[in-house]
């Protein structure tokens, strides 16, 4: 997996990839937003929109044609994360490798800090 690791946020060769094919076929939308909210049953959940919006403080992550945004709040949560995205028996997703996660629900969509 040829990551950057300098960058805040990392996006692996598999999410770069899902990523190009959903915005290829979403409706002029340039970017994924990846967003920490509140709620879920650890505390916090990541929240995927597709957007052409953009604030001027957000950071864009651009790979390979690939554009992911995170709000500067969101951030906080996300720093030094991993976006992956699996494809396996239990179906597909995208997974947050977040290391100031101490720890996360089953379904991976949901962590604690």
């Amino acid at each position: 997996m040829s990551e950057t690791l300098s960058q805040p946020v990392v996006l692996s060769d598999s999410a770069v990839k899902r990523i190009n094919a959903i915005l290829a076929k979403s409706d002029g939308a340039p970017s994924l937003r990846i967003s920490v909210e509140g709620g879920g049953c650890s505390g916090f959940s990541y929240k995927y929109d597709l957007t052409d919006d953009r604030e001027a403080d957000d950071l864009v992550i651009e790979r390979d044609g690939a554009r992911v945004v995170v709000d500067p709040v969101s951030l906080v949560y996300l720093e030094g994360s991993v976006v992956d995205f699996v494809d396996d028996m239990m179906g597909q997703s995208f997974q947050i490798r977040n290391p100031n996660a101490v720890a996360s629900c089953g379904c991976g969509t949901s962590f604690t800090v």
